[in-house]
């Protein structure tokens, strides 16, 4: 079957038997590696303190970025404090911090200081219990803790108003979940011959693909792709904040996931750009511990 003769890639009657261009994506993966290499020896070089202070910067850019790709504005300040109260940084007075903050930074430090556990379902629901505390998402009240059911029809990703909106993607019907996601669960969490930086963009393209909340799918996509990246790293503290370098090129991002989703299986182009995308936050975050130091 090619791609013509489907719409989204989760209709075709070889999903999900991803395929990619491993040779292809060797040197990539080597750039991301040097540049990885580069920041982790120069913050080898610097005081536990000073560490600290540059993962506090980084977790701090990447909750309120994770967010305002979807369009929702956190207060820094509040982010900030809920961060440094967590990890124990001192930076003198708090600011207050709500419920919601509070979930998604649950959410974001979950991810990274328990990269090695496994991603159970509970897990996932306890993320999206955290990112949903009132059970609504905006005026709408939604199913949290749970997969999505349907009731108000097929879950679609439009843009444009009302009656003239464009849809974007359409992702598996509801009745699908269970064995969708368990299917997704297994391969997470089992030995592959992925190597982790191509594990963190595919199970990121995966989880989005199903979409299987009311709302949240993108935040949780990227924290599940943070997580591999965190054991990637070897280290849980983070240094680099890829949902940053997805906001500075959002429009690329919704892009290149809308042309895979709706092309083969092969899904080359989807991790070169990940992983180019990631050079470039690594890079990223050479300047953000340059102003840490400047500080100093």
């Amino acid at each position: 079957m090619n791609s013509g003769d489907y719409k989204y890639i989760w209709q075709a009657s070889d999903w999900p038997n991803w395929r990619f261009d491993l040779a292809a994506l060797a040197g990539p993966m080597a750039e991301v590696s040097r540049a990885q290499g580069l920041l982790m020896g120069r913050l080898a070089d610097v005081g536990m303190t000073l560490r600290n202070q540059a993962s506090l910067a980084t977790l701090t850019e990447d909750v309120v970025k994770t967010s305002e790709i979807e369009g929702e504005q956190l207060n820094v300040e509040s982010v900030r404090s809920s961060i440094a109260r967590r990890l124990g940084v001192d930076i003198g007075a708090l600011a207050p911090v709500d419920r919601h903050i509070e979930g998604v930074v649950e959410m974001v430090l979950d991810a990274a200081a328990n990269c090695q556990a496994s991603v159970s379902r509970e897990r996932l629901f306890g993320w999206h219990a955290a990112l949903f505390p009132t059970g609504y998402s905006g005026l709408s009240k939604i199913k949290v803790g749970g997969w999505r059911e349907d009731v108000s029809g097929p879950m679609q990703v439009v843009s444009g108003p009302i009656g003239r909106h464009k849809v974007h993607f359409e992702a598996p019907p509801a009745d699908r979940l269970e064995t969708e996601t368990d299917r997704f669960l297994d391969w997470l969490n089992s030995p592959s011959n992925e190597p982790l930086l191509l594990k963190a963009g595919l199970s990121h393209l995966w989880f989005v693909t199903l979409h299987p909340f009311d709302d949240g799918n993108g935040r949780i996509a990227r924290t599940i792709g943070d997580l591999f990246l965190a054991r990637a790293d070897g280290s849980p503290q983070r240094f680099y904040s890829l949902s940053a370098q997805i906001q500075r090129e959002r429009k690329a991002y919704y892009d290149i996931l809308e042309r895979t989703q709706k092309r083969s299986l092969d899904i080359t182009e989807w991790l070169a750009w990940f992983l180019d995308t990631l050079h470039r936050t690594v890079d990223q975050a050479q300047h953000t511990l340059d102003a840490v130091l400047t500080k100093v």
